[in-house]
């Protein structure tokens, strides 16, 4: 019997590559923006997560597409999916 299982696609971030000293490991930040509850101003957010670079293709400053993917470790969710641009 064949099932048709439908998939939602994964979650997906650019950002940019703030730390590359680990093993098949990059640190990431994506920005957002996001309105003050009190002051109604648009105010600039960070998020810093760390994302598998199986090899070791990205270098600090490349900006990076990475998608969700399984907890690969305490730390780590995410998986880098291309570089969008590389830094000279």
């Amino acid at each position: 019997m064949e099932t048709n299982k439908k998939t939602r696609p994964r979650k997906e971030m650019v950002g940019t590559v703030v730390s590359a000293r680990m093993a098949k490991t990059i640190a990431v930040v994506a920005s957002h923006h996001a309105v003050h509850p009190i002051f109604k101003k648009t105010i600039k957010r960070f998020t810093k997560f760390k994302a598998h670079d199986e090899k070791n293709s990205a270098k600090v400053g490349d900006i990076v597409r990475v998608r969700l993917a399984r907890p690969l470790s305490k730390d780590k969710c995410w998986k880098l999916v291309e570089i969008v641009k590389k830094t000279t």
